[in-house]
């Protein structure tokens, strides 16, 4: 049944990983400063299809090796729970390294060419795929039908359209960068926080 799958915890895992501060969400931060709105929506939308390729891919894997084999579930919840203590680890150096984030604008000609580069960021970027699997293994139950599955990526993959875009539209006004890179260590420290309560938590639950 569709509550057997734990749709909160897995949105709040999600929204802590996109949200924070990486390679994606800083290349839309400095393509809104620096070349505008509409620029940075069209890099986020191709970010968005390199995101739903990786996240139809480990879904799709997923579900073949619970059919095959419900034991290797149980590998992919500590390799999970190790992904997530490795960004745990990521985040709290970020958070007690001295100075700011620097924001990097993706330089395009036109919004197909802007796109083309926000899809090829996120398709060679092969950690994304450990992510999505660290993150069904986090909330979706061994016994979940390929529908609940699918459910989890069309609920994920609407979260992120909502975050990135958000990026592009906020981070267009000079004030709001300013803010958050003035507090980006604050923010990666709650981040780190947030990613070593969910990896301890996935190695503490039984399935």
């Amino acid at each position: 049944m569709m509550h057997d799958i734990n749709f909160p915890l897995i949105l709040a895992a999600a929204f802590i990983a996109t949200a924070s501060a990486g390679p994606s969400t800083l290349a839309i931060a400095g393509t809104a400063m620096a070349q505008g709105r509409a620029q940075a929506l069209a890099l986020v939308s191709g970010i968005v299809c390199g995101s739903w390729s990786w996240s139809i891919a480990a879904a799709l894997g997923l579900g073949a090796v619970m059919q095959a084999n419900a034991w290797t579930f149980e590998l992919l919840r500590y390799l999970g729970a190790g992904y997530l203590l490795f960004l745990a680890w990521k985040s709290a150096r970020s958070a007690l390294t001295p100075g700011t984030a620097q924001l990097r604008s993706v330089s395009a000609r036109s919004y197909r060419a802007a796109y083309g580069k926000g899809l090829a960021m996120h398709l060679t970027n092969p950690k994304a795929i450990l992510f999505f699997g660290a993150l069904f293994s986090v909330g979706v139950p061994v016994s979940a039908s390929p529908l609940q599955i699918a459910s989890v990526v069309v609920a994920v993959g609407l979260q992120s359209i909502c975050i990135f875009t958000a990026y592009a539209l906020l981070f267009s006004n000079g004030r709001i960068v300013e803010v958050y890179l003035r507090l980006k260590r604050w923010f990666e420290g709650a981040f780190a926080l947030a990613f070593g309560i969910a990896g301890v938590g996935l190695l503490a639950r039984r399935l």
